[in-house]
């Protein structure tokens, strides 16, 4: 679905490219530009219509004991949460890049998963970046860092985090995927952390067609068309 909504938006910047020409050769610039500036709005307008009118993902509730954050789908932050005895573990999620021919019905098989187990008093958390599948989580690494708010490791590059989760031994690369199995991080996980990615695309694109088609309405040349 997603693949048909961002092949109209190709279409219309196809659509925009085109006017841009035939702006370019006219000897009328403003007047030729408000002109563009309107039919900018009125298709950034049917397109924010027509993602409205999308119908959503059924709703999937996350595997308990997992919580989902609140305010997650807004920002960068973790997407869920629990507390197991002195730790908490936290889960944050994106999209891992892919081809086009191997997208399903949502364009979304395979996700990024970084898991951080934090524990009280100790100001490193334990990390895992993961490739999260229907059927199976994939560990790339595992690396001691200090405790993450938001989606991002920008910490100092020259620390030494940790081996390549490959050169480790397939006996301990076992035992650290037995460790997350045992804390409930496994490909049961993937129905909920899909929906929910699905739904925060289409709240950004809704946000994008909006913000966008508000800059475009303050150009005077848009208002006066």
């Amino acid at each position: 679905m997603w693949r048909r909504v961002i092949g109209n938006v190709a279409v219309g910047r196809q659509f925009q490219r085109a006017l841009s020409s035939k702006a370019g050769g006219s000897g009328k610039t403003g007047d030729v530009s408000a002109a563009v500036d309107s039919m900018l709005l009125r298709s950034l307008k049917e397109h924010y219509l027509e993602v409205s009118k999308m119908t959503p993902p059924p709703k999937v509730s996350p595997p308990s004991p997992f919580e989902i954050v609140k305010g997650s789908l807004e920002g960068t932050g973790a997407v869920l949460k629990k507390s197991v005895g002195n730790e908490e573990i936290s889960l944050f999620v994106m999209r891992l890049a892919h081809g086009g021919d191997e997208e399903d019905d949502d364009g979304i098989n395979q996700l990024f998963l970084h898991v951080a187990v934090s524990k009280q008093n100790q100001a490193d958390s334990l990390h895992f970046l993961c490739g999260l599948y229907p059927d199976a989580l994939g560990i790339h690494s595992v690396s001691m860092r200090p405790k993450l708010e938001a989606l991002e490791m920008s910490d100092d590059s020259s620390r030494y985090t940790g081996p390549s989760f490959e050169e480790l031994d397939e006996k301990m690369r076992d035992v650290f995927h037995g460790f997350l199995e045992e804390r409930g991080v496994n490909e049961s996980l993937f129905p909920f952390l899909q929906a929910w990615l699905y739904v925060k695309d289409h709240r950004n694109l809704l946000r994008w067609f909006k913000s966008v088609g508000t800059f475009v309405h303050e150009n005077p040349s848009a208002e006066n068309a």
